[in-house]
């Protein structure tokens, strides 16, 4: 669809510009800390019509569209919506988004889409991203459940995912949109990736990730679970099985450790642990965690250090686990912090502490082996590292000690090197890293493509997205290519011998 004409608007741009900002509604702090539900109060048809109507629609390009990594038209979006075209709305989503029900929720969206907003300046960004939520709820709604994936005419062309997160199942619904049979490999239980293990259900429900996995098996899209590649298959047993290219979408999810004494204390767990036995349900938990013991939270004394959105979702489920006393800690200043504001704001409004530019040096356990204390420093800012923040420095004499129960690590992930190693020429960098162009996802296997955090490091789940669908466009090209060399070469061969 192309982007509205201004002259079609029912509204001119001076009324727009009298409608008042929209709160988002959420549940009040006191309610949303007793369960994992999700805090967002649904907007009304009303609501979201009028929310609709702020935006003034900018001549092209549209800053939210340039600032949407998978360039959603949101103008024409916003001019549907205003007019109650909710279902047409969704499906313009849809022309350029995999999964608009998964990033409408977990996208920030405050340095994207409504970071472009040129309302954001004045009295408030339009809140784009509800709206997209809205929209494509609307349409699981009234279309009971499943959300078809239109399937292109078989081209008898086959290709193998390797891993089932946002990059992944995004470069196969793309596939499956023109034509080709698609095979998602998945070492875990469930697909979803990250969106399921690693996500907290109070920010996104694993039905509304379930629902679009259900979408792509209606599709066709064969999902194979409980096989790691590079351990149990390797690729080259992909290509010999009959797939003609392979599409590596596994993420970076391999929590970083921490190498400070007494790392090794009960007590101590990383992040990507904590949140899949807080969060997911046990029977489709990674065999890692079987049979492990019940987290034990209540009452208890819990620190996360790091500060990325994944630390914050770790202080949020220690409240909702009724943590006792739930506290970040972080060696540099609030202003130097990776992860979203707002998640910082909603965990601050649920109870969590902060206490910035401090780094535990130490873990103290007692005679049986369990955490009970957490050694830290002060620290102080010096001149910019090569991240371009200020490098922390630790104050002299400034040590201290914290009672703690639990401390879980969120410092970030790296990435799995099992594929890299298993696989003959596929070349990677930093820790295990895939080499690919990065317009195309080519790697430097011919036929093998790569995507999201996998190739990047830990990145955004609408960038994953943008990278499968760009991944999926160039394997069509691919097979296509395929295609007409065997078609030459069969031609040559019934050319009679000169």
């Amino acid at each position: 669809m192309q982007k509205v004409p201004s002259e079609t608007l029912p509204i001119d741009r001076k009324e727009r510009l009298t409608i008042p900002y929209l709160d988002l509604p959420l549940r009040d702090p006191k309610e949303r800390i007793c369960d994992f539900d999700d805090i967002h109060i649904p907007l009304t048809p009303e609501e979201a019509q009028r929310e609709a109507a702020r935006c003034i629609h900018c001549p092209d390009p549209a800053p939210c569209m340039e600032a949407c990594p998978v360039h959603n038209d949101i103008p024409s979006a916003m001019w549907l919506i205003e007019q109650g075209r909710f279902l047409e709305a969704a499906a313009l989503y849809r022309e350029t988004s995999s999964m608009p029900e998964i990033c409408s929720r977990v996208c920030p969206h405050e340095v994207l889409c409504q970071g472009g907003c040129v309302r954001s300046a004045y009295d408030g960004t339009v809140q784009t991203g509800m709206l997209e939520r809205f929209v494509v709820d609307y349409e699981r709604r009234v279309k009971g459940g499943l959300v078809e994936v239109p399937v292109g005419k078989p081209t008898g062309h086959s290709v193998a995912v390797v891993g089932a997160g946002p990059a992944g199942l995004s470069c196969a619904e793309q596939l499956r949109q023109r034509g080709h049979d698609v095979t998602i490999f998945e070492a875990k239980p469930a697909a979803g990736g990250l969106l399921v293990y690693g996500i907290p259900n109070f920010k996104l429900t694993k039905d509304v990730v379930f629902a679009r996995v259900d979408d792509l098996k209606a599709a066709g899209v064969k999902f194979v679970l409980n096989t790691k590649i590079g351990k149990d298959k390797t690729i080259d047993d992909l290509f010999a099985e009959g797939f003609e290219a392979v599409f590596i979408g596994v993420g970076a999810n391999v929590d970083a450790p921490m190498k400070v004494p007494g790392n090794d204390l009960k007590g101590v767990m990383p992040a990507t642990e904590y949140l899949v036995r807080a969060n997911v349900p046990p029977d489709i938990w990674p065999e890692e965690y079987r049979g492990k013991e019940p987290l034990e939270v209540e009452g208890k004394k819990v620190i996360v250090v790091g500060g990325g959105d994944t630390a914050a979702d770790c202080l949020r489920t220690s409240v909702r686990l009724k943590a006792a006393k739930v506290t970040c800690v972080y060696r540099r200043s609030e202003a130097e912090m990776p992860g979203g504001e707002k998640d910082r704001k909603w965990a601050r409004e649920e109870g969590a502490e902060y206490q910035f530019l401090t780094q535990p040096v130490e873990f103290i356990g007692d005679d049986q082996g369990r955490l009970k204390a957490v050694k830290c420093v002060r620290m102080k800012l010096g001149e910019p590292d090569e991240s371009g923040r200020r490098r922390p420095i630790p104050i002299e004499g400034s040590e201290f000690v914290m009672e703690a129960d639990f401390v879980i690590l969120a410092i970030g992930y790296w990435p799995d090197e099992t594929i890299g190693k298993t696989t003959p020429n596929l070349k990677t960098y930093k820790w295990g890293l895939i080499v690919t162009d990065p317009e195309t996802g080519e790697t430097s296997r011919p036929g093998v493509y790569a995507g999201g955090d996998a190739a990047t490091g830990p990145d955004l789940v609408v960038t994953a997205v943008a990278a499968g669908r760009r991944a999926a466009a160039a394997i069509h090209e691919y097979l296509l290519r395929l295609e007409k060399a065997e078609g030459e070469q069969s031609e040559n061969a019934l050319q009679p011998a000169p």
